[in-house]
C-alpha cells in the first residue's frame, strides 16, 4: 500500500512545479525578494482582488476613514450598521495601502523603514480592524460572508512572502475541493434523468476548468487559454437544453424548470468560488441542500425503475 502523500509535498509534474495539500497538487509560482516592494504589490492586487469580489460600495478612500467610521459608530439600526461596517472596513484597507505605498516611496530614498516604525505599525493596526469588520462584508452575489478575502491582506502584512504563498497554496487546495463537491452534487443529481443525459461531461468539463483557473495567476502566460477554456465550459453548462417530450406532463415540464435553475445556480457558485480563489462553504452546503431536496421531491423525471420502486 503506497505510503500518504505528506502535506506540503513539493515535486515537478509534466514539467510544471507543484505542491500537495488534500489530494490536489497545486501548481506553483516563484516567491519574490521579501521587500517591502513586494509586499506593497502584493497587498494592492489583493486589496483589489478583495474589493472585486465583494458587495459593491465598499470602496472608500483611506482619505474618508474618519468619516466612515463616524458613520459606523453612529449607526444603530443593524442592517444599516453592517453596510457602513463593511464600508469602515474598505476605507481601513485603502489607508493602510496608501501609508504603506508611501513608505516604500520614503524607502527608495535611502530611509530605512523598520518593523517597528509607527506608521507600519499603523498599517498593521488598520488592516487588523478591516479583518474584524470584514465578517460583516458580504460576496457580490449577496449568499454569504467572505471574510476568508478579508484575512489575506492582513497577512500578506505579517507574514514572510514565502509563508504567504504556501498558505495560498492550501486555500487553492480547499478551493478545488469545493469545485469538484458541487460538480459532484450536480451529476449525482441529475445525471441519470432522462432529460439530462449528457450533463454529466458539461459538468465535468466545468470543474476541471475552474480547478485550472483557480490554480492559474492572471500574470501567467497561459491564462489565456485557461481563462477563455473556463469560460466557454461554463457557458456550455448553462445553455444545456434537456430532452423533454413534447406530450410532457405540466409536472414534469415544471420539475425541468427547477432543474435548470439549480443546475445554474451550481454554474454560477462555481464560478464565484474560482473567480475569488477561496471556499464559499455556506453556500455549497446550501447548495448541496437544494439538491437533495430536488432529488426527493422529483418523481415525473425519475428514471422508470426508480420511479417505480418509489
Amino acid at each position: 500500500m503506497d505510503a500518504p502523500i505528506p502535506l506540503g509535498e513539493k515535486r515537478v509534474i509534466d514539467g510544471e512545479a507543484r505542491v500537495y495539500y488534500y489530494g490536489y497538487w497545486v501548481k506553483t509560482y516563484p516567491v519574490p525578494a521579501d521587500t517591502l516592494e513586494a509586499k506593497k504589490d502584493l497587498i494592492a492586487a489583493l486589496t483589489r482582488r478583495l474589493f472585486n469580489h465583494t458587495e459593491h460600495g465598499l470602496n472608500v478612500p483611506g482619505t474618508r476613514l474618519d468619516e466612515a467610521r463616524r458613520a459606523y459608530e453612529r449607526e444603530t439600526d443593524p442592517a444599516r450598521r453592517r453596510i457602513k461596517g463593511a464600508m469602515l472596513a474598505g476605507a481601513l484597507f485603502n489607508r493602510a495601502t496608501g501609508v504603506f505605498t508611501q513608505l516604500v516611496e520614503i524607502q527608495r530614498l535611502g530611509v530605512d523603514i523598520q518593523s517597528d516604525n509607527p506608521l507600519m505599525r499603523a498599517c498593521g493596526e488598520h488592516l487588523k480592524e478591516a479583518l474584524e469588520l470584514g465578517k460583516l462584508v458580504r460576496h457580490r452575489s449577496g449568499e454569504e460572508g467572505i471574510d476568508e478575502l478579508w484575512g489575506e491582506p492582513f497577512k500578506a502584512f505579517l507574514l514572510p512572502l514565502e509563508s504567504f504563498y504556501e498558505s495560498r497554496y492550501v486555500k487553492i487546495a480547499e478551493t478545488m475541493r469545493d469545485i469538484d463537491a458541487i460538480a459532484d452534487t450536480l451529476i449525482e443529481t441529475f445525471a441519470d434523468l432522462p432529460a439530462f443525459t449528457g450533463i454529466e461531461t458539461g459538468v465535468a468539463e466545468l470543474a476541471a476548468a475552474a480547478k485550472v483557473n483557480t490554480e492559474t495567476l492572471r500574470t501567467d502566460p497561459d491564462i489565456f487559454e485557461v481563462w477563455t477554456t473556463f469560460v466557454a465550459s461554463a457557458e456550455r453548462v448553462a445553455f444545456f437544453e434537456p430532452r423533454l417530450a413534447a406530450e410532457a406532463s405540466a409536472r414534469a415540464k415544471q420539475e425541468v424548470s427547477d432543474a435548470l435553475q439549480l443546475i445554474r445556480e451550481g454554474k454560477d457558485l462555481i464560478t464565484y468560488i474560482t473567480r475569488a480563489r477561496v471556499p464559499m462553504p455556506k453556500s455549497a452546503r446550501e447548495f448541496v441542500e437544494r439538491c437533495k431536496k430536488f432529488r426527493g421531491a422529483c418523481m415525473a423525471l425519475l428514471p422508470a425503475r426508480e420511479s417505480d420502486d418509489g
